[in-house]
């Protein structure tokens, strides 16, 4: 199958793209290198250099001609959209529709939508959060993605086209970049390798629902792979872990015995983010397969392999 990964210079776009390449497909990327980096890109893959809201990007679509799109180019830093709330909608909004607009010019026979669980979901009174659950967003942000879900619901009424979107959990893994404001597993490995300080905001008792890049990258494919499959489903491990916990693995990993500095919380915060992940099980056959002290190993060596001055660790 041809198919066009948005963002896929990204993070974990540009392991979906590993993986859809390494199941025999053929993978166009669009991306404009605003976060993403031309170097992660698969040499078997083609980059199209291009922003989803310029005139280019119907000729992205035309030359790559996709059967289906893997949408995640997103602006996804949350204090961004809070102090640029309409550079945010651009982007999650005007460039969604873009993209939709763009997919229906070529006929495109799947989308599948990358959102996000906790930005979308904000505090529940549910946890693990199901799919169902009223969603609260508390950034602009959360409200952008949101709105792209409803769009696409909507596209897809109009086009008959299947879509599905991805709800994901806090995401972390290889190439994650450690200077975003988002990562605290990419921050605190690349604080830890070099001697730094790692600062923990409010009492570290906040929980997140840890999920590894590939372990994403598997259930994309596996949307991708059953058409059938439609409307919202979860991505997470349904685990709860706190920052200090998520710390104390990370130290130990890296043999660090210095505790982190706590500093005052951030304003806003979300408390606890957990993802029932038993909807993907259900119609993707897909669970999370890397724990989570697996899958933070495989961070830390990733980061040692790219500044080999890190290989010998200050406690």
């Amino acid at each position: 199958m041809r198919i066009l990964v948005t963002g896929g210079a990204g993070f974990i776009g540009s392991h979906v793209a590993d993986r859809l390449l390494a199941d025999g497909h053929t993978v166009d990327v669009v991306d404009n290198l605003s976060t993403g980096r031309r170097e992660r890109v698969n040499a078997a893959a083609h980059l199209f250099v291009c922003d989803l809201r310029s005139a280019r990007l119907d000729g992205a679509f035309a030359a790559a001609r996709p059967e289906a799109i893997v949408h995640l180019a997103a602006q996804a830093a949350v204090p961004r959209s809070v102090a640029d709330p309409r550079f945010d909608a651009s982007v999650n909004v005007l460039g969604t529709l873009a993209v939709l607009d763009a997919a229906r010019r070529v006929a495109v026979r799947r989308v599948v939508y990358i959102s996000t669980g906790g930005a979308v979901y904000g505090d529940t009174d549910v946890l693990p959060t199901p799919e169902d659950h009223p969603t609260r967003p508390a950034s602009p942000y959360g409200v952008s993605k949101l709105a792209g879900e409803r769009y696409l619901e909507c596209w897809a009424g109009l086009t008959g086209t299947p879509t599905l979107t991805l709800r994901l959990a806090n995401i972390y893994g290889p190439r994650q970049d450690p200077q975003g404001e988002a990562g605290v597993v990419a921050i605190f490995t690349a604080r830890l390798l070099d001697g730094a300080e790692c600062v923990v905001n409010g009492d570290g008792e906040q929980t997140r629902d840890y999920v590894y890049v590939e372990d994403v990258a598997d259930a994309a494919a596996r949307a991708l792979a059953n058409p059938d499959a439609t409307g919202v489903v979860n991505i997470g491990t349904g685990v709860a872990t706190s920052v200090n916990d998520l710390y104390r693995r990370l130290a130990r990993q890296v043999g660090v015995t210095r505790p982190a500095r706590h500093a005052p919380a951030r304003p806003g915060e979300q408390r606890k983010s957990l993802l029932d992940a038993a909807r993907a099980k259900a119609l993707l056959g897909w669970t999370a397969t890397t724990s989570l002290d697996a899958g933070l190993a495989k961070t830390v060596a990733y980061f040692r392999e790219r500044n080999p001055a890190t290989k010998e660790t200050r406690t």
